[in-house]
């Protein structure tokens, strides 16, 4: 990575010299993808928050990247306070129409400027904000194959994050960084950012639906390139880039459904680490039944992500006991415990992961949802799953209950073994806390592999099932 690049800049100004979890190797493809994505909510959200419209830095490379977007960014302009553009000024762009608009500044970059590498979007509003930091890997750094002559073929370091703080310090460097092109310039753009960043009284606005649309572009994405290479390569290449591709593809859409689950995490404040406990506590019965790694790996991930599908859940869920929830509250909790496989179904190599979650609401009994299944016909992995979400549950204070002992938690779940759960599960997980009352062993709050993407204070944090 360039020294003199906006992302070195920010990792130097970050605390300990660290870049968000995002941060990694990305094909163009992907950045389009992401970038659409945030340029999308300001578009939907131009009409919902008219008082807080965003200011928008973009760096792109050359000027005939800005070219394909250029009426695309009309619109984009407005519904922003101001865009200010960085490219090499080529292929007529500051001839078109957009470039025009009294609110769109560009910025002429010299071929020489290391930003001529860089392909950043940075969006700051009074509500939100949201920004791809990009730099293209160097000659050296594309060896041994060298610089690849397909164009979405790419590479890029970079990251993408709603982090306030890391985008405002990244906007900050942008701004300076094309201060010697024009002073005035930075000097507006500067107090607009401070104008922004000092706003007060305006409700956060909820970027759930922007993580599910990048989801939904990345695998758009993923499936138009595979589309386009088989057009272009024959059948042996293809599998080598397809593969390539692919794998980068799916780890930025887990990485997406991942902070997804991290926000239902974040707004349950009486459980706050839910998902790493019921992925630890999940693992763990499934190891004492000697689950092939192959599906404890699955557990695992499905114990991260069960409770993706409540991220746009109201705030009584969270704070009440279903018993104290209304109709409306009690049957949102219950469709979308389930209905979160639904929006996971957006990456189909999750299949396996999504049954998982898909099934955890079944009961022993039969009773269960979504399908009605009965004892050996829901999924092991499901069964455990279920179990366990269920006792962690208990463990933590809701609503007007109080967190139970380990000990009571247990009673009630007995007391369902044989309707609700499997009794030979039941029995498994009563001789782990009885281990664990023992001293013999602690129980578990976190899966021994966690996705780096889980964010260091959620794992940090000092809650336990205890």
């Amino acid at each position: 990575m360039n020294p003199e690049s906006t992302l070195n800049q920010l990792k130097e100004a970050s605390p300990e010299g660290k870049l968000p979890s995002s941060y990694g190797v990305y094909f163009k493809n992907t950045l389009v993808a992401l970038c659409h994505a945030l340029e999308d909510h300001i578009l939907q959200t131009c009409s919902i928050e008219p008082e807080g419209k965003p200011l928008v830095l973009v760096t792109f490379q050359q000027g005939k990247w800005y070219l394909q977007e250029a009426e695309r960014y009309e619109e984009i302009a407005q519904c922003s306070s101001h865009i200010m553009i960085g490219a090499v000024p080529d292929s007529g762009l500051s001839k078109h129409p957009t470039s025009k608009l009294e609110n769109v500044s560009l910025v002429n970059l010299e071929t020489t400027d290391s930003l001529v590498n860089e392909w950043n979007l940075i969006i700051l509003a009074p509500t939100y904000t949201a920004m791809v930091l990009c730099h293209e890997l160097s000659e050296d750094e594309y060896l041994p194959h060298g610089k690849p002559t397909v164009d979405i073929e790419r590479k890029f370091y970079g990251l993408w994050t709603f982090d306030r703080n890391l985008v405002a310090k990244a906007a900050e460097i942008l701004t300076e960084r094309c201060r010697p092109y024009n002073p005035g310039l930075a000097d507006t753009i500067q107090k607009q950012h401070q104008a922004i960043i000092n706003t007060e009284g305006m409700p956060p606005t909820d970027m759930s639906d922007v993580v599910s649309r990048i989801v939904s572009y990345l695998q758009t994405t993923q499936e138009q390139m595979i589309a386009i290479n088989r057009q272009t390569r024959e059948l042996w290449e293809l599998e080598g880039q397809a593969l390539r591709v692919s794998r980068n593809l799916n780890a930025n859409k887990l990485q997406a459904f991942l902070r997804m689950a991290q926000k239902v995490d974040e707004q349950d404040e009486t459980n706050p680490i839910a998902s790493l406990q019921v992925a630890a506590l999940s693992e763990t019965l499934g190891q004492m039944l000697d689950l092939p790694t192959l599906k404890l790996r699955r557990l695992r991930l499905a114990g991260l992500l069960f409770r993706v599908g409540l991220v746009s859940a109201p705030k009584e869920v969270f704070t009440k006991t279903p018993n104290e929830l209304d109709d409306k509250s009690l049957n949102f909790w219950q469709e979308k415990s389930v209905l979160g496989a639904q929006l996971l179904a957006a990456m189909p190599e999750l299949a396996p992961v999504t049954n998982i979650i898909a099934h955890h609401l079944e009961y022993w009994d039969g009773s269960g949802k979504p399908d009605g299944l009965r004892e050996e016909e829901i999924p092991i992995e499901s069964r455990i799953l279920g179990l366990v979400s269920y006792f962690q549950e208990l463990t933590q204070p809701r609503g007007r209950r109080a967190a139970l002992t380990l000990g009571d938690a247990l009673k009630i779940c007995s007391d369902r073994s044989g309707t609700y759960f499997d009794p030979t599960l039941v029995e498994t997980l009563s001789n782990v806390i009885r281990l664990t009352e023992m001293g013999l062993m602690e129980l578990p709050e976190r899966p021994r592999q966690l996705p780096n993407v889980w964010l260091e204070e959620a794992i940090s944090a000092k809650t336990s099932v205890h």
